[in-house]
């Protein structure tokens, strides 16, 4: 006859791995070593990923702006996937805090208003939406985290991927640049490789030699519209924009950053290209 707290203790057993005993450190590889309290069980790709979150939270330095003094949650949105690694997440980061703010996670479908995370996990299952849920942040603000190898094209900052077997983290160094979040150069150190510098190839985004800025519309500054518009550019061999697709953003703006493509000019290839292209609009513009 099985004992009636057998379910009690599978799941206490299932959720022990849950404390992070030490970061170590090769080369540029983070590995965060988890064990179990009672079976010592190998940490999965759920824990080991939930742990760089935990720890990109806890490592990035917040401005005020994003994270303000008190204890508000920073919140932490899981775009997509399974509740399980949800659950897990949830788990991790039960009742630690980043200064003086707690940790929340919400999970996230599409359609879903992303403006309340500090940051956001895009889940690998929901490529063909991440585009449109990208353009509607605001990329100043929000840490971008993904587990797709076209995310960081796609306008993600940090990136996580298998690597022989291990968990590790790219970094998309532009893009961050580009935000109010920071990381320490030590940090920054330990990405896998230099983003940039490892996608110059031919069928990599292409340099741009002409870039016409949009005019922010007249009736969106009377309206003070502002945020991301995010599109697509069908880029011929010569380097002229033969076509536009607007993936997301408002569509007063997404006109006016679509006309201003168009006059651009891209570096000549062997072949034609699709180029992503963000811009944020605001009343600075």
């Amino acid at each position: 006859m099985q004992p009636k707290n057998k379910p009690q203790r599978e799941h206490r057993r299932k959720y022990a791995w849950m404390r992070i005993v030490r970061t170590a450190v090769s080369g540029s590889l983070v590995t965060f070593i988890l064990v179990g309290y009672a079976h010592g069980q190998e940490a999965s790709e759920y824990q080991v990923k939930a742990a760089y979150l935990y720890n990109f939270a806890k490592s990035a330095q917040w401005p005020p702006q994003i994270l303000q003094d008190g204890t508000a949650p920073l919140v932490i949105g899981i775009f997509g996937g399974d509740e399980d690694f949800v659950d897990i997440l949830k788990d991790m980061v039960a009742e630690k805090t980043i200064g003086t703010h707690p940790i929340a996670v919400k999970h996230f479908s599409m359609g879903d208003d992303l403006a309340c995370c500090q940051m956001v996990f895009f889940r690998g299952s929901e490529r063909k939406n991440t585009s449109v849920a990208l353009a509607s942040l605001d990329y100043a603000n929000v840490l971008l985290i993904g587990e797709d190898s076209a995310f960081l094209r796609a306008g993600g900052m940090i990136n996580l991927v298998l690597d022989k077997g291990k968990v590790r983290f790219e970094i998309a160094h532009d893009a961050l640049d580009r935000s109010n979040i920071h990381f320490s150069s030590k940090f920054l150190s330990l990405a896998k490789a230099n983003y940039e510098s490892s996608n110059q190839q031919a069928e990599g985004p292409r340099q741009l030699r002409v870039k016409i800025s949009p005019e922010y519309p007249t009736i969106a500054r009377q309206m003070k519209l502002k945020g991301a518009v995010q599109l697509e550019a069908l880029v011929g061999r010569d380097g002229t924009v033969k076509e536009v697709k607007v993936l997301g953003g408002h569509p007063l703006l997404a006109d006016a950053l679509a006309r201003a493509v168009k006059q651009w000019k891209y570096q000549p290839a062997a072949k034609d290209s699709t180029e992503l292209v963000r811009y944020s609009f605001g009343p600075e513009n």
